[in-house]
Protein backbone atom coordinates (compact mmCIF):
# COMPACT_ATOMS: atom_id res chain seq x y z
CA UNK A 1 0.00 0.00 0.00
CA UNK A 2 1.47 3.43 -0.96
CA UNK A 3 2.56 5.81 1.69
CA UNK A 4 2.26 9.27 0.02
CA UNK A 5 -0.28 10.69 -2.24
CA UNK A 6 -3.47 9.62 -0.91
CA UNK A 7 -6.26 11.22 0.63
CA UNK A 8 -7.15 9.71 4.63
CA UNK A 9 -9.69 10.05 6.59
CA UNK A 10 -8.90 9.71 10.58
CA UNK A 11 -11.94 9.47 12.80
CA UNK A 12 -11.20 10.66 16.09
CA UNK A 13 -8.10 12.09 14.65
CA UNK A 14 -8.10 14.97 17.41
CA UNK A 15 -6.13 13.63 20.28
CA UNK A 16 -4.21 10.33 20.98
CA UNK A 17 -3.45 7.70 18.54
CA UNK A 18 -5.19 9.77 15.75
CA UNK A 19 -3.76 12.24 16.05
CA UNK A 20 -0.24 10.88 15.64
CA UNK A 21 -1.59 8.90 12.55
CA UNK A 22 -2.60 12.34 11.39
CA UNK A 23 0.56 13.79 12.10
CA UNK A 24 2.72 10.75 10.51
CA UNK A 25 0.80 10.44 7.15
CA UNK A 26 0.67 13.89 6.82
CA UNK A 27 4.70 14.18 6.99
CA UNK A 28 4.35 11.80 4.55
CA UNK A 29 2.78 14.12 1.78
CA UNK A 30 -0.76 12.68 1.99
CA UNK A 31 -4.03 15.24 2.95
CA UNK A 32 -5.40 13.84 6.23
CA UNK A 33 -9.32 14.45 6.85
CA UNK A 34 -9.55 14.27 10.45
CA UNK A 35 -12.86 14.05 12.28
CA UNK A 36 -13.96 14.36 16.79
CA UNK A 37 -17.01 15.92 18.08
CA UNK A 38 -15.09 18.98 20.01
CA UNK A 39 -14.53 21.67 17.27
CA UNK A 40 -12.21 23.50 19.58
CA UNK A 41 -10.13 20.45 20.15
CA UNK A 42 -10.60 19.59 16.55
CA UNK A 43 -9.04 22.99 15.25
CA UNK A 44 -6.28 22.59 18.14
CA UNK A 45 -5.35 19.63 16.71
CA UNK A 46 -5.28 20.70 13.06
CA UNK A 47 -3.17 23.90 13.88
CA UNK A 48 -0.30 21.14 14.16
CA UNK A 49 -0.80 19.69 11.00
CA UNK A 50 -0.06 21.00 7.39
CA UNK A 51 -2.82 19.30 4.14
CA UNK A 52 -5.58 19.03 6.43
CA UNK A 53 -9.22 19.11 6.99
CA UNK A 54 -11.09 19.16 9.91
CA UNK A 55 -14.68 18.04 9.90
CA UNK A 56 -16.71 18.15 13.27
CA UNK A 57 -18.51 14.59 13.22
CA UNK A 58 -20.01 11.85 15.86
CA UNK A 59 -19.21 8.48 14.54
CA UNK A 60 -22.42 7.57 16.12
CA UNK A 61 -24.89 10.38 14.76
CA UNK A 62 -26.71 8.18 11.48
CA UNK A 63 -27.39 11.44 9.94
CA UNK A 64 -24.09 12.91 10.41
CA UNK A 65 -22.17 10.11 8.52
CA UNK A 66 -24.73 10.67 5.57
CA UNK A 67 -23.72 14.15 5.63
CA UNK A 68 -20.03 13.66 6.12
CA UNK A 69 -20.45 10.81 3.20
CA UNK A 70 -22.21 12.86 1.17
CA UNK A 71 -19.47 15.89 1.51
CA UNK A 72 -16.81 13.40 1.16
CA UNK A 73 -17.87 12.61 -2.18
CA UNK A 74 -18.18 15.86 -3.07
CA UNK A 75 -15.02 17.82 -1.95
CA UNK A 76 -13.21 14.64 -1.57
CA UNK A 77 -13.75 12.22 -4.53
CA UNK A 78 -9.95 10.98 -4.22
CA UNK A 79 -10.68 9.79 -0.69
CA UNK A 80 -8.83 6.02 -0.90
CA UNK A 81 -7.67 5.32 2.67
CA UNK A 82 -10.22 5.46 6.28
CA UNK A 83 -8.54 4.76 9.19
CA UNK A 84 -11.56 4.34 11.93
CA UNK A 85 -9.75 5.51 15.47
CA UNK A 86 -12.62 7.10 16.83
CA UNK A 87 -13.25 4.70 20.24
CA UNK A 88 -14.96 5.23 23.44
CA UNK A 89 -14.10 2.86 26.71
CA UNK A 90 -15.37 2.21 30.34
CA UNK A 91 -13.70 0.93 33.03
CA UNK A 92 -15.71 -1.35 35.69
CA UNK A 93 -16.15 -4.55 37.05
CA UNK A 94 -19.25 -6.69 36.07
CA UNK A 95 -20.27 -6.89 39.67
CA UNK A 96 -23.49 -5.45 39.64
CA UNK A 97 -22.66 -2.08 40.90
CA UNK A 98 -22.79 -0.20 37.11
CA UNK A 99 -25.18 -0.35 34.24
CA UNK A 100 -23.36 -2.70 32.28
CA UNK A 101 -25.91 -2.83 29.46
CA UNK A 102 -25.76 1.01 28.65
CA UNK A 103 -22.15 0.74 28.78
CA UNK A 104 -21.86 -1.84 26.69
CA UNK A 105 -24.43 -0.18 24.35
CA UNK A 106 -22.65 2.62 24.20
CA UNK A 107 -19.59 0.84 23.43
CA UNK A 108 -20.71 -1.37 21.01
CA UNK A 109 -22.03 1.21 18.64
CA UNK A 110 -19.21 3.24 19.14
CA UNK A 111 -16.32 0.68 18.74
CA UNK A 112 -18.42 -1.56 16.14
CA UNK A 113 -21.60 -0.91 14.74
CA UNK A 114 -20.59 2.55 13.14
CA UNK A 115 -17.82 1.52 12.17
CA UNK A 116 -19.48 -0.97 9.79
CA UNK A 117 -21.94 2.15 9.07
CA UNK A 118 -19.34 4.24 7.86
CA UNK A 119 -17.30 1.69 5.92
CA UNK A 120 -20.21 0.36 3.94
CA UNK A 121 -21.05 3.95 2.84
CA UNK A 122 -17.55 4.85 1.49
CA UNK A 123 -17.34 1.45 0.24
CA UNK A 124 -18.37 2.47 -3.72
CA UNK A 125 -16.01 5.80 -3.21
CA UNK A 126 -12.76 3.34 -2.05
CA UNK A 127 -13.18 0.87 -4.91
CA UNK A 128 -13.36 3.61 -7.40
CA UNK A 129 -9.62 4.66 -6.26
CA UNK A 130 -6.46 2.49 -7.93
CA UNK A 131 -5.09 1.36 -4.81
CA UNK A 132 -7.38 1.97 -1.06
CA UNK A 133 -7.61 0.70 2.42
CA UNK A 134 -9.44 0.45 5.03
CA UNK A 135 -7.97 0.53 8.66
CA UNK A 136 -9.67 -0.76 11.95
CA UNK A 137 -8.09 -0.07 15.13
CA UNK A 138 -8.58 -2.73 17.87
CA UNK A 139 -6.95 -3.59 20.74
CA UNK A 140 -4.68 -6.07 22.59
CA UNK A 141 -8.37 -6.70 24.67
CA UNK A 142 -9.88 -7.85 21.63
CA UNK A 143 -7.84 -11.24 22.01
CA UNK A 144 -7.41 -11.72 25.59
CA UNK A 145 -10.00 -9.51 27.51
CA UNK A 146 -9.05 -7.14 30.95
CA UNK A 147 -11.38 -7.54 33.51
CA UNK A 148 -11.07 -3.27 33.92
CA UNK A 149 -12.50 -3.25 30.07
CA UNK A 150 -15.11 -6.15 30.47
CA UNK A 151 -17.71 -4.28 26.94
CA UNK A 152 -15.01 -2.59 25.72
CA UNK A 153 -12.78 -6.14 25.32
CA UNK A 154 -16.37 -7.55 24.04
CA UNK A 155 -16.61 -4.55 21.37
CA UNK A 156 -13.48 -4.72 20.14
CA UNK A 157 -13.32 -8.70 19.91
CA UNK A 158 -16.72 -8.30 17.88
CA UNK A 159 -14.09 -5.54 15.88
CA UNK A 160 -11.66 -8.05 14.91
CA UNK A 161 -13.34 -10.67 14.05
CA UNK A 162 -15.36 -8.17 11.51
CA UNK A 163 -12.76 -7.11 9.84
CA UNK A 164 -11.12 -10.29 9.38
CA UNK A 165 -14.71 -10.89 7.74
CA UNK A 166 -14.36 -7.38 5.34
CA UNK A 167 -10.66 -8.78 4.33
CA UNK A 168 -12.02 -12.07 3.28
CA UNK A 169 -14.90 -10.40 1.28
CA UNK A 170 -12.82 -7.51 -0.37
CA UNK A 171 -9.73 -10.01 -0.67
CA UNK A 172 -8.58 -9.71 -4.45
CA UNK A 173 -11.72 -8.70 -6.01
CA UNK A 174 -11.32 -5.51 -5.01
CA UNK A 175 -8.12 -2.44 -4.71
CA UNK A 176 -9.59 -2.39 -1.19
CA UNK A 177 -6.96 -3.76 1.12
CA UNK A 178 -7.94 -3.84 4.78
CA UNK A 179 -5.22 -3.75 7.74
CA UNK A 180 -6.05 -3.66 11.50
CA UNK A 181 -3.60 -2.82 14.57
CA UNK A 182 -4.54 -3.90 17.68
CA UNK A 183 -2.25 -1.81 20.13
CA UNK A 184 -1.84 -2.90 23.79
CA UNK A 185 -2.00 0.11 26.31
CA UNK A 186 -0.84 3.27 25.02
CA UNK A 187 -0.03 6.71 26.93
CA UNK A 188 -3.00 8.98 25.64
CA UNK A 189 -5.65 10.27 27.74
CA UNK A 190 -7.84 7.73 26.14
CA UNK A 191 -5.61 5.14 28.75
CA UNK A 192 -5.12 8.05 31.70
CA UNK A 193 -7.50 6.14 33.82
CA UNK A 194 -5.67 2.67 33.96
CA UNK A 195 -2.03 3.66 34.19
CA UNK A 196 -1.56 4.43 30.19
CA UNK A 197 0.58 7.32 31.44
CA UNK A 198 2.49 4.67 33.34
CA UNK A 199 2.80 1.21 31.64
CA UNK A 200 1.42 2.27 28.04
CA UNK A 201 3.93 3.14 24.98
CA UNK A 202 4.04 6.29 22.93
CA UNK A 203 0.97 6.86 20.36
CA UNK A 204 4.00 7.67 18.14
CA UNK A 205 4.82 4.18 18.25
CA UNK A 206 1.17 2.69 16.78
CA UNK A 207 1.44 5.24 14.21
CA UNK A 208 4.95 4.67 12.65
CA UNK A 209 4.17 0.80 12.92
CA UNK A 210 1.02 1.41 10.98
CA UNK A 211 2.62 3.65 8.43
CA UNK A 212 5.49 0.65 8.23
CA UNK A 213 2.75 -1.64 7.82
CA UNK A 214 1.37 -0.19 4.63
CA UNK A 215 4.81 -0.53 3.32
CA UNK A 216 4.82 -3.92 3.84
CA UNK A 217 1.40 -5.06 3.36
CA UNK A 218 1.33 -6.66 6.89
CA UNK A 219 -2.43 -6.30 7.39
CA UNK A 220 -2.65 -7.41 11.16
CA UNK A 221 -0.38 -5.51 12.88
CA UNK A 222 0.34 -6.62 17.02
CA UNK A 223 2.28 -3.95 18.17
CA UNK A 224 4.06 -3.67 21.61
CA UNK A 225 3.58 -6.35 24.00
CA UNK A 226 -0.02 -7.70 21.98
CA UNK A 227 2.19 -9.97 20.28
CA UNK A 228 3.72 -11.39 23.43
CA UNK A 229 -0.05 -12.02 24.47
CA UNK A 230 -1.37 -13.28 21.02
CA UNK A 231 1.63 -16.25 21.18
CA UNK A 232 0.78 -17.04 24.82
CA UNK A 233 -2.91 -17.13 23.72
CA UNK A 234 -2.44 -19.72 21.02
CA UNK A 235 -0.07 -22.35 23.76
CA UNK A 236 -2.09 -21.39 26.25
CA UNK A 237 -5.16 -19.24 26.80
CA UNK A 238 -5.51 -19.36 30.81
CA UNK A 239 -1.67 -18.26 30.92
CA UNK A 240 -2.47 -15.43 28.59
CA UNK A 241 -5.56 -14.39 30.72
CA UNK A 242 -3.75 -14.37 33.36
CA UNK A 243 -1.08 -12.11 32.08
CA UNK A 244 -3.72 -10.12 31.18
CA UNK A 245 -5.23 -9.90 34.32
CA UNK A 246 -2.39 -9.68 37.11
CA UNK A 247 -3.29 -10.47 40.78
CA UNK A 248 -6.71 -11.79 39.72
CA UNK A 249 -7.84 -14.96 40.90
CA UNK A 250 -9.36 -16.81 37.99
CA UNK A 251 -11.78 -19.33 38.28
CA UNK A 252 -10.48 -22.91 36.33
CA UNK A 253 -10.80 -26.05 36.57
Amino acid sequence: MKTTGNTILITGGSAGIGLEFAKAFAAKGNHVIITGRNEERLQKAAAQLTNVTPIVYDVVDKQATDELVTRLENEFPDLNVVINNAGKAAYYHLDGDQDAATLAEEEITTNYLAIIRLNQKLLPLLKKADEAAIVTVSSIAGLVPNHFLPTYAASKAALHSYTQSLRIALGKSTNVKVFEILPPLVDTEFSAEIGGATNGIPAKQVADELVEAFENNTYEILTGRTADVFNLFLSNPTAALQAMNPGVELQTA
